[in-house]
């Protein structure tokens, strides 16, 4: 799946806010939200936060886990499929669209980017791209994706890696930059 498409947010460094007064109000909102009903519920309360999320605009699909202390920027640009998993600590910077397909997991401390700077722009435009997650995909502890990132069926990213690049489907990645350092195999159950 390409992830080619992306945003960039008109508003310069010198022209005042880059997102309109609605966003930031719906961010205000989800603020508020976040940490009277969600940040300090229980653990095994996935379902009300779903429902938390919901009423922000997430799309999330059946037995999604999101634990209480992910960090969502944006609710109604996060998209999840059945069985997906959003861990404690996850930073999910939902300037554009994040999706994780069926049994994708986030682990702790995962970062999920879609926003950045031009650098080369003299107002330093901000820009954003979705991040894909593709169904069975896991990224383990700590990793960072970056934006536009597709990360295909299956691929792992380990522990503490970082990727500003697709990630190939069934292969399990490692380090700064991330790289393919084998295919990941499944077992048959006994």
């Amino acid at each position: 799946m390409s992830n080619d498409s992306f945003e960039i947010i008109p508003k310069s460094r010198l022209n005042g806010a880059s997102f309109s007064f609605k966003n930031r109000l719906k961010r205000v909102l989800w603020g508020f939200a976040n940490f009277l009903l969600f940040r300090f519920t229980p653990k095994p309360f996935h379902a009300w936060r779903v429902f938390i999320l919901r009423c922000f605009g997430a799309k999330l699909g059946k037995h999604c886990h999101i634990y209480p202390k992910a960090i969502i920027w944006a609710p109604w640009n996060l998209e999840m499929h059945d069985h997906a998993c959003l861990a404690d600590n996850v930073i999910c910077y939902s300037q554009a669209k994040i999706i994780l397909y069926e049994r994708a997991i986030v682990s702790q401390g995962a970062h999920l980017c879609t926003g950045s700077h031009d650098y080369n722009d003299p107002d330093f435009a901000l820009f954003a791209k979705p991040i894909i997650i593709e169904k069975d995909a896991w990224i383990c502890a700590e990793g960072f994706i970056g934006p536009g990132v597709t990360v295909s069926e299956g691929a792992v990213l380990g522990a503490r890696a970082v990727t500003f690049k697709d990630l190939l489907a069934w292969h399990v990645y490692t380090g700064n930059p991330a790289q393919a350092i084998k295919q990941r195999q499944i077992k048959e159950r006994c």
